[in-house]
């Protein structure tokens, strides 16, 4: 069995996010695009970026002497893995447990409660059906 993909850390998190907004980048652009918000030294975001690349969340292609990075796993992809790893982390694999935490801590409001409560019921119909 291989062994489970690990979700991304707040920093490679952050450079990902840079990616799926802008779309290829040098690490000059990812960079700059940081910032504001968490300023990096250009050896540090080439490396993260080059830790991305070996674990295979990124490619990169040369032009004009400066990589390009492209993400190789959708924003999609990413949440649904780290959703994953906290369920299995801190519910026990089970993801009813996630729903009553978010239900008894007052993260999911009412409002919200039954928004899903509907999609669920659209989902159903549709296996239903199908």
């Amino acid at each position: 069995m291989s062994p489970k993909p690990r979700p991304l850390t707040a920093l490679e998190l952050e450079i990902m996010t840079v990616l799926w907004d802008v779309g290829p980048s040098t690490v000059q652009v990812v960079q700059e695009r940081l910032a504001d918000k968490r300023p990096l030294a250009y050896t540090t975001v080439q490396t993260m970026l080059n830790v991305l690349h070996r674990k295979g969340k990124v490619t990169r292609t040369l032009t004009n002497r400066a990589y390009q990075y492209r993400p190789t796993v959708s924003r999609r992809k990413a949440a649904a893995q780290a959703i994953r790893d906290v369920v299995d982390r801190l519910f026990g694999g089970s993801a009813e447990s996630l729903v009553m935490n978010l239900v008894e801590t007052r993260q999911l409001s009412p409002e919200k409660l039954a928004a899903l409560t509907q999609l669920l019921g659209r989902s159903r119909n549709r296996d239903t059906k199908g």
